[in-house]
């Protein structure tokens, strides 16, 4: 049985050597090449991968099959950040780019990634016209049977014209003068040698932790949450160090720590950068969210005067505001960030230094910085649940979300927001949203209030809620 080749909300994911396998690799990135050539006659991209297992071998592939269908491929010569990647797509303007990662996924994921010849994500209808290629390819029994065409192929290097570039945003003459001191946890992912790297070229000697390739992201997964952040935490608390960063295993994503090891979760990272921004940059105008970030943003819009946009999930919507300049700052819970003038792709390298930044110059700990802005908007409090679905259960769930809720275990339902899921909002301005992921086999339950005690409350209700399925 053919694999069901899918993108979600940022690209196409899945076991290794049960349906990402080389064969469907190369589907897809047939595929992929027949959409590029409606667009271009003499297309040109770029093929990036990640440190996963056999990332490199299967990027060599995409480069295969996009030179004998007559594309010109540019393979990076080293595993590299998506962020890297978006920029080097718009630096050298290519038709686009394939990158082999799985992002966050644990490591016996993998995964393709399409971006469009803007950097930014590819959005639905390119993603959805490439599946429907596959199906087709699929019912005619494709197999790659051409011949790749060296010449066409180029191994490069892209660091250091992303790395120069993203030194133009950030004041490191700032964070170097504060004399603060900084950890760094890539998770074995690509962040390795491109912030660390580039903390040293501006004279700052990092802390650094897991900087080899491990393709077990030593027996965990690259997302560095609370939980994946644990020696980088004691590495803070050890060292008194200022701040701990960490990036994901593709180094789109963020993980903050404070001074004394705790976790900051990327919702107040958001909000306290989007403060800061507009004081230190002056930046005006309007900003988006996705549907699942915290209202904390639209507070900090209201202390400014900004317009506030919600978006589904997915940051390719995000990316595709700050491509048309509608937006100055866009961000999404999942530790996504972007800002003009930069990338419509997120970018979490960049996030980490703009936090150095942003420490380095108000001299205080982001709990203190965070209690500032409360006492400025009023507090705020989040939470996401990743509940893991049985086959069985996901077209149960699936109703549950589509159907109509106007009381929440006793709380009146205000407004139902269904730009991604299920969003209840009530008439405190606390509120739940329920939505399927698009990349893992789970629901998302995320809950927001102003207070601890009620954001507990939602988190129970939402424990109840799922498994009542």
């Amino acid at each position: 049985m053919a694999a069901t080749i899918k993108f979600g909300t940022s690209g196409w994911r899945a076991i290794i050597a049960e349906d990402f396998t080389f064969a469907n690799v190369r589907l897809a990135t047939e595929a992929t090449a027949r959409h590029v050539l409606g667009l271009s006659p003499s297309p040109t991209l770029l093929v990036g991968y990640d440190t996963r297992f056999a990332s490199e071998n299967f990027a060599r592939q995409v480069a295969n099959v996009l030179s004998a269908a007559g594309i010109r491929a540019l393979l990076s010569n080293r595993p590299v950040p998506t962020p890297a990647v978006s920029f080097s797509v718009r630096h050298r303007k290519l038709d686009g780019a394939i990158n082999i990662t799985a992002s966050h996924n644990p490591g016996e994921y993998n995964g393709l990634k399409f971006s469009a010849s803007n950097g930014a994500p590819a959005l639905p209808e390119v993603t959805e016209s490439i599946e429907r290629g596959i199906v087709a390819l699929q019912k005619s029994d494709w197999k790659f049977r051409g011949t790749p065409v060296e010449d066409r192929i180029e191994t490069i290097d892209i660091r250091d014209e992303y790395l120069r570039d993203l030194a133009t945003k950030v004041n490191f003459e700032a964070i170097r003068k504060s004399n603060i001191r900084i950890g760094y946890d890539p998770l074995h992912g690509v962040g390795s040698g491109y912030l660390d790297y580039l903390l040293q070229e501006q004279g700052l000697t990092p802390t650094v932790l897991h900087a080899g390739r491990d393709v077990y992201f030593g027996g965990s997964h690259p997302e560095p949450d609370e939980e994946n952040l644990g020696e980088l935490r004691q590495a803070v608390r050890d060292n008194k160090l200022t701040l701990g960063l960490g990036t994901d295993g593709d180094a789109d994503r963020f993980g903050i720590l404070d001074s004394d090891g705790s976790y900051i979760s990327p919702n107040e990272i958001l909000a306290l950068l989007l403060d800061y921004l507009v004081a230190s940059r002056g930046w005006k105008g309007a900003v988006a969210r996705t549907v699942a970030t915290t209202h904390l943003i639209d507070r900090v819009g209201e202390l400014h005067g900004l317009e506030v946009i919600e978006t589904p999930v997915g940051f390719k919507y995000i990316g595709e505001y700050i491509e048309q300049g509608r937006i100055f700052f866009g961000g999404e819970e999942s530790a996504g960030l972007a800002i003009q003038g930069h990338l419509p792709e997120k970018d979490g390298i960049l996030a980490c230094l703009l936090v150095a930044e942003m420490v380095a110059e108000r001299g205080k700990s982001l709990r203190s910085l965070l209690k500032s802005l409360f006492d400025r908007t009023g507090e705020v409090y989040n939470q996401r649940l990743n509940i893991r679905l049985k086959p069985s259960v996901r077209k149960v769930m699936d109703a549950k979300i589509a159907s109509d809720v106007s009381d929440f275990y006793g709380k009146k339902v205000e407004r139902t927001d269904r730009t991604d899921g299920m969003k209840l909002i009530f008439g405190d301005g606390s509120w739940v949203l329920a939505r399927p992921s698009g990349t893992e086999p789970v629901v998302r339950y995320y809950a927001e209030a102003s207070s601890r005690q009620e954001l507990e409350h939602l988190i129970e209700c939402g424990k109840r809620w799922t498994t009542e399925a």
